[in-house]
């Protein structure tokens, strides 16, 4: 298998994963976490967001 890696990171996670489990957080309209971001505010800088974490 041959998937992008996210660098950076002390264990290997691949975008796909990220992207997945994203949609998953969507779909079931999670909540904000600690920092109290809501979906809605962490969608509008997707693209800068999603690979952060």
């Amino acid at each position: 298998m041959n998937e992008l890696k996210a660098q950076g990171k002390p264990f290997d996670i691949s975008k796909r994963e990220v992207w997945e489990s994203w949609c998953e957080v969507k779909a079931n309209k999670g909540a904000p976490g600690v920092d109290g971001q809501s979906i809605d505010d962490f969608e509008a800088d997707l693209q800068g967001n999603l690979y952060k974490i």
